[in-house]
């Protein structure tokens, strides 16, 4: 069954039919060609898919995308603004905290709501607030320096 929703993705305020059964990663995706929101273990495991929505992350595979009617939803396609990197974007390349660049958006989305939440993290506290975001090549030293150094800006 299609429900019709209305929603502000990356600011941006769209009206779009939706499958009852439909995730809001799959609509991202398949929908609205928003594939900097990465599908991986599909069970909100991973943190691949994190959106941020009202400034919260969330696991976009666990939610339906007749869930979010109404609500504010920033993937990391909406972080860059008039052609200049977020300061997390520039911070994870500044740093090397990324390899094959899988997790990379779930994290910088996940380390957005935790510095508009804590401005100035201890490494601690990052390293636990990024708890439900896998990442398979870095080993997490240069994400923490990288979300360190963005703190600072």
């Amino acid at each position: 069954m299609k429900h019709s929703i209305e929603l502000r993705i990356n600011g941006q305020k769209i009206r779009l039919s939706v499958e009852g059964d439909q995730t809001l990663l799959d609509f991202l995706r398949e929908k609205l060609s928003l594939t900097g929101t990465k599908k991986g273990c599909d069970q909100g495991d991973c943190g691949a898919c994190t959106v941020l929505i009202d400034g919260k992350p969330i696991n976009s595979c666990l939610v339906l995308a007749v869930e979010v009617a109404d609500r504010d939803i920033t993937t990391i396609e909406g972080l860059a603004h008039d052609e200049k990197l977020h300061p997390l974007q520039q911070a994870f390349i500044d740093h090397d905290a990324l390899q094959c660049g899988f997790c990379t958006p779930g994290m910088i989305l996940t380390a957005t709501a935790l510095l508009n939440e804590n401005p100035n993290p201890t490494d601690e506290e990052i390293r636990n607030y990024l708890q439900g975001n896998l990442c398979r090549c870095t080993g997490y030293s240069q994400i923490v320096q990288a979300i360190l150094a963005a703190a600072n800006t």
